[in-house]
C-alpha cells in the first residue's frame, strides 16, 4: 500500500527525536567511559617537607665573660674575700631558720650575682638553696655543660667555694610549680617558714643607716617580730594571721608554711605571670596579712656587676705617701691589682668604708642597672643571651624553648582569667572572693 506524501512528513519528527535521544545516550556512554575511576585518580603530589627556617642569620653569642675572676682562681674558700666585718653572721648561728630558697632555669651570671651578694650581705652560705631547674637532670652536677649552654651553672663553685646547697628538681617546673617545690621542701623537712628570693636581684645592707644591722640580721628581726604573741593583735584582742613577709615585693619575701600549705598552695594551672595576683589575692581574701619589710636594699637587675668582688667592698691598701684616688672607678668595673686570690690579697687589701664612697658607687651602679631594666620592653631580655649548647645533654633549641615559654605563659594567663572571670590582677577589688573560683562569667574587663 501507498503511503502519501503527507503522512511521511507525520513520521519525521519521531525519527528526528529517536535520533536525538540515541546521540544524547552515546555521549554520556561515551564520557562515562573516559571518566577514570576513583581508585585510578591521584592528586597532585602536595611539596615533600620538612619545611626548614632559614637559620643562616642566626648567630652563636659571644662567650660569656668571667664575672668573678677570683674564684674562677680560687682553689677554696679561703681564697675568696671574706664577708665585710659590719655583715659577718654571729658565729654561733642564731636559733631560727633561715633558710633561703633561690630558683634557677637560666643565665649563670645572675644566679651567681644573687648568690654572693646574699652572702656578702651576712647570710650563712649554708642556708642558701639553690634550686636548679633546668632540666638536665645530673648534667651540670658532671660539668657536662658549657656556659654558653642557658641552663649552665657552676655546680662545682656553687658548692665547693661558695658552700651554698644545690638541689636539682626532677624536670623542669613552671613558676608556680617552683613555689610549690619549695613549699613542699619545707614541709618535708618540717619547717614553720622559710625565705625564697627570684635570682636576677643583687641585694647589699643599708650600711649607711644608723644604728646599723646587715640585711640578714634584719631578716632575723622580722620573723623574731612574727613569732611574738602580740605580732598583729588589734586593740579588741583579735589576732590576725599572716601569709607572707615582702621584701621589695617578693623579690625576697618569708613564707608562713602553714597558711600557705592551708589554702593549697599555688595554682599550677597558671603556670607563670598571673600566679603571684591568684596567690596573694587569695590570702587577701582569706585575711592573711601581708607586711611588707625593709631589711636592706633588693635591685631588681637584668646584667651582673663586671666583677664580684666589689661585693665584699675591700680595696687596695694605701700608705701613707699615696693619696687614694677612685673617682674615675666605676663601682660595677672595680677591679683588683692583685694577680690571684691568695695571702698576698688579703694582705695587700683593707676592707672599705662602711657607707663609704665605695658604697654609694656600688648603690648607684645597681640602682643604674634596675632602671635599664625597668626601661627595657623586654624586662627579662637577659634569658635570651646564651644560645649555644647544641649536641649537649638535654639540649632544647633557645629560641624554641623561649617560644614554648611564651605560649606556656599565655595560655596561663588566659585561665587565670577564666578562673576569676576576671583580666587583671585587681581580682579582690573586683569584689571577687574564696569561691568565687570558677563559678563566675566574664565580668566587664573583658569588654
Amino acid at each position: 500500500m501507498a503511503i502519501s506524501l503527507r503522512s511521511r512528513w507525520v513520521f519525521l519528527p519521531l525519527i528526528l527525536a529517536l535520533g536525538a535521544v540515541t546521540l544524547y545516550f552515546l555521549r554520556l556512554s561515551i564520557a562515562h567511559e573516559a571518566q577514570p575511576h576513583p581508585e585510578d585518580v591521584h592528586p597532585p603530589e602536595p611539596p615533600k617537607g620538612p619545611f626548614y627556617k632559614n637559620l643562616a642569620d642566626r648567630k652563636i653569642a659571644p662567650p660569656l665573660p668571667e664575672y668573678f675572676p677570683l674564684a674562677a682562681k680560687a682553689n677554696s674558700r679561703s681564697d675568696l674575700p671574706p664577708v665585710p666585718s659590719w655583715n659577718q653572721p654571729p658565729k654561733e648561728h642564731v636559733p631560727e631558720t633561715t633558710r633561703l630558697y633561690i630558683g634557677f632555669t637560666r643565665f649563670w651570671p645572675l644566679l651567681q650575682q644573687a648568690v654572693v651578694s646574699y652572702i656578702a650581705a651576712g647570710w650563712p652560705p649554708e642556708d642558701i638553696y639553690v634550686v636548679e631547674n633546668t632540666g638536665t637532670m645530673n648534667a651540670n652536677k658532671r660539668g657536662l655543660l658549657t656556659i654558653q649552654n642557658p641552663f649552665y651553672l657552676d655546680y662545682h663553685r656553687l658548692t665547693s667555694l661558695l658552700g651554698v646547697n644545690v638541689i636539682t628538681t626532677p624536670s623542669l617546673q613552671t613558676f608556680a610549680q617552683l613555689q610549690n617545690f619549695y613549699l613542699s621542701e619545707a614541709i618535708n623537712n618540717n619547717l614553720t617558714y622559710y625565705f625564697w628570693s627570684h635570682m636576677d636581684v643583687a641585694v647589699h645592707s643599708h650600711e649607711d643607716r644608723e644604728p646599723f644591722k646587715s640585711l640578714y640580721m634584719h631578716a632575723v628581726d622580722v620573723i623574731r617580730e612574727t613569732q611574738k604573741p602580740d605580732y598583729l593583735v588589734d586593740e579588741q584582742g583579735n589576732k590576725q594571721e599572716w601569709g607572707i613577709q615582702f621584701f621589695a615585693y617578693d623579690w625576697l619575701s618569708l613564707v608562713n608554711v602553714k597558711t600557705f600549705a592551708d589554702l593549697g598552695g599555688w595554682d599550677t594551672m597558671v603556670g607563670y605571670y598571673g600566679t603571684d595576683c591568684d596567690m596573694y589575692s587569695r590570702l587577701s581574701m582569706n585575711n592573711l596579712a601581708q607586711p611588707v619589710q625593709d631589711a636592706g636594699m633588693v635591685y631588681d637587675v637584668t646584667t651582673s656587676l663586671e666583677d664580684l668582688e666589689i661585693l665584699f667592698r675591700r680595696r687596695p691598701k694605701t700608705t701613707k705617701a699615696e693619696t687614694r684616688d677612685t673617682s674615675d672607678r666605676e663601682a660595677g668595673s672595680y677591679n683588683s691589682t692583685i694577680p690571684s686570690p691568695s695571702k698576698s690579697y688579703l694582705e695587700s687589701t683593707e676592707e672599705d668604708e662602711r657607707g663609704g664612697e665605695g658604697f654609694k658607687k656600688l648603690a648607684a651602679t645597681l640602682e643604674q642597672i634596675q632602671q635599664d631594666k625597668r626601661d627595657d620592653k623586654y624586662r627579662n631580655s637577659w634569658q635570651l643571651r646564651q644560645n649555644g649548647g647544641e649536641g649537649e645533654p638535654y639540649y632544647y633549641d633557645p629560641d624554641g624553648f623561649e617560644k614554648a615559654l611564651q605560649m606556656t605563659i599565655e595560655v596561663g594567663t588566659k585561665i587565670n582569667e577564666e578562673k576569676w572571670g576576671h583580666k587583671g590582677c585587681d581580682i579582690k577589688q573586683a569584689g571577687l572572693k574564696e569561691g568565687d573560683q570558677w563559678r563566675v562569667d566574664h565580668d566587664h574587663s573583658f569588654d
